[in-house]
């Protein structure tokens, strides 16, 4: 998994879903639990430029993982992070809301005035109903606020080859190919 040496065996990857990044990640991040294992750092995301983060965040394959402090500063030495959507909230298999993901794209240059890249970033917070209800059973719930903790992913959209077009699911191909049906001899029962 990139630079960092885990001791992981061969075959395994990080590839969490969001429910799993807020459940099992930030949400123990938050309430002070360990959590095994311990594969995502700690990182000022703002001091960094996105293509930066190689070496210094988790990676698998072309993203990038880490936990950072929320902060209203975005802006790095070549550009600044601006927030794009709405924030998209994130369920539990248990149909809770367990926390809440915003999307955000680098621009290039000064704020207002830059340029749009191709670099994303999806910034994961627990929900409020989630850190409030958590530390109802903590010891000194008071001191932990759970929303200064985030964890990101970040990685650099791809270019579509194809001008753009949609590519074809498994299913999609399966159906098309049923066209060719008729050149198939079955045997008579």
């Amino acid at each position: 998994m990139g630079d960092n040496n885990l001791n992981l065996p061969p075959g395994f990857r990080f590839y969490p879903t969001d429910e799993e990044l807020v459940v099992h990640f930030l949400h123990r991040k938050a309430t002070l639990l360990p959590y095994h294992p311990d594969v995502i750092p700690d990182l000022d995301l703002y001091p960094y430029d996105p293509w930066d983060l190689d070496g210094k965040a988790l990676s698998e394959g072309k993203k990038w993982y880490f936990y950072s402090r929320r902060t209203a500063k975005r802006i790095t030495e070549s550009g600044y992070w601006q927030p794009i959507g709405v924030e998209e909230p994130i369920y539990s298999s248990g149909a809770k809301k367990v926390g809440v993901k915003k999307y955000s794209a680098f621009y290039m240059g000064e704020p207002s005035q830059g340029v749009k890249t191709k670099w994303i970033m999806h910034e994961y917070k627990v929900s409020s109903s989630t850190s409030s209800s958590s530390s109802s059973t903590q010891k000194n719930s008071s001191k932990i606020d759970h929303s200064k903790w985030v964890v990101c992913r970040v990685y650099e959209e791809e270019e579509e080859e194809d001008g753009g077009g949609a590519e074809l699911s498994c299913l999609d191909e399966v159906f098309l190919s049923l066209d060719d049906l008729d050149e198939i001899s079955l045997p008579n029962f």
